[in-house]
């Protein structure tokens, strides 16, 4: 059953394209190594990993900033398990893992395969939750920014997915409109319920198995977009 009527493609970035759990955890075992942190990696992400959702949900809803998520999530980390940090090496450590975090850049399965296969035939996009600097290294250092005509983060729109307004941004950058163009992402909130808002339709990622009875079109590797695009 394929799409009629479409395009342009906007895609969400983290879990979706960009592997950001390998990706964060050899981010902070190039962390910990650099600062002879005494913790176990996986140890440590199995703490963090909640911690860390739980602060982005809060920022996505503009209960915290972009410096508290960053600096919390590590201290209330560290205080779980009991180890002693005091704030300059949480500060240095928020810092080198935003570093390292761009120069580990393994993509999710079928990522580069179904972006070559849908360059051909649409514009593809990009509307991400991160952090502006991040971003653009991911997709440069992964090798998959050549394939999108446009990018736009929050912090560059001011506002979070599931808001109105940065769908809108986005397509104005991109001159789409509504009924020209669908959203692919792992979050159903963010990602889902924020394109249909916007008039957008929704493709919904269940990389995690998350969901199964919803009435949108839902995939659960990039390749099953073939079907529909």
């Amino acid at each position: 059953m394929k799409l009629d009527n479409i395009n342009h493609i906007f895609f969400d970035l983290d879990h979706t394209l960009w592997d950001f759990d390998k990706n964060s955890a050899l981010a902070f075992e190039k962390v910990f190594k650099f600062r002879n942190i005494p913790l176990e990696v996986n140890s440590f992400l199995e703490v963090y990993m909640p911690v860390n959702f739980k602060y982005w949900e809060r920022y996505s809803n503009d209960k915290v900033s972009k410096e508290a998520l960053r600096y919390g999530r590590l201290k209330d980390s560290f205080d779980i398990l009991k180890f002693e940090a005091d704030k300059d090496l949480i500060d240095n450590i928020a810092i080198d893992y935003i570093e390292y975090l761009p120069d580990h850049n393994h993509l999710l399965e079928g990522s580069k395969e179904v972006l070559e296969y849908l360059h051909k035939t649409y514009e593809l996009h990009i509307i991400t939750n991160g952090f502006e600097e991040v971003q653009h290294k991911k997709l440069k250092n992964s090798g998959i920014s050549k394939y999108f005509t446009t990018i736009t983060t929050s912090e560059e729109a001011g506002v979070k997915k599931p808001h109105k307004q940065i769908f809108e941004i986005a397509l104005k950058k991109s001159s789409a409109t509504p009924q020209n163009s669908i959203m692919i992402g792992d979050n159903f909130k963010a990602d889902c319920t924020g394109a249909e808002n916007c008039g957008i339709k929704p493709i919904f990622f269940d990389y995690y198995g998350n969901k199964e009875n919803i009435d949108i079109i839902h995939i659960k590797t990039l390749n099953e977009l073939k079907v529909y695009l």
